[in-house]
């Protein structure tokens, strides 16, 4: 019987928010509001290729990255 409640379970789907997720006073919604990233597309202008078949990775996301590796305590966690 416990073999067909776990099959079962598993064909279930649950639509989440991520924003949800997150409290509204967390760190990184507070640094999201009192930053405007637009400057990090200013500085790396000269940087990226445009005749590349590939795109480069956003750089505003690069820079957010290490904000978000700071609030996770552990790889366990992700």
């Amino acid at each position: 019987m416990k073999i067909q409640e776990k099959e079962k379970n598993r064909k279930q789907l649950q639509i989440i928010c991520i924003d949800d997720l997150v409290p509204q006073d967390h760190l990184l919604r507070m640094a999201d509001k009192a930053i405007n990233w637009t400057f990090i597309y200013e500085l790396v202008q000269g940087k990226y290729f445009n005749s590349m078949d590939r795109p480069g990775i956003n750089p505003v996301a690069l820079i957010k990255i290490p904000f978000i590796q700071y609030s996770v305590p552990g790889n366990r966690f992700i």
